[in-house]
């Protein structure tokens, strides 16, 4: 499957590695969200508010999990406030995670890949209980 972000060819492919640059995140991040907008319960959430504007979202995406994942320093916003009014509940987070989760798996192993995972876990935990959304 080829994608492309900044004119940069990306092929989504098992790595058998670790995620090591911010080219694996770009990687992590367009493959997932390829998946997002091809979702029936997320792309309604997601393509109202992205619009054409997928290559400026990838492009913050990539910054914020390169942040936290390797620690950048690219993102510098709070995800929060944008977030919180969407129409989202538990099956969507439920997705996002399951998304996110067969991402990883299908293109990196190891103990970043491991760390992206308890990232994401976590910010779905706090956006539910910021939203006031049971388990």
């Amino acid at each position: 499957m080829m994608m492309s972000n900044k004119n940069q060819a990306v092929t989504a492919e098992k790595q058998d590695t670790d995620i090591l640059t911010e080219s694996d995140v770009r990687l992590l991040v367009n493959t997932f969200y390829d998946k997002v907008r091809k979702d029936e319960i997320l792309a309604p959430v997601f393509e109202p508010i992205v619009k054409d504007n997928w290559e400026m979202h990838l492009s913050r995406m990539t910054d914020f999990w390169s942040t936290l994942l390797l620690y950048t320093k690219k993102y510098k916003d709070d995800p929060m406030p944008k977030h919180l009014p969407l129409p989202i509940g538990k099956d969507h987070f439920d997705r996002w995670l399951l998304l996110f989760n067969l991402t990883i798996d299908e293109l990196f192993e190891g103990t970043i890949a491991e760390n992206a995972r308890k990232r994401a876990n976590s910010i779905a935990k706090i956006m539910k209980a910021v939203k006031g959304i049971s388990e």
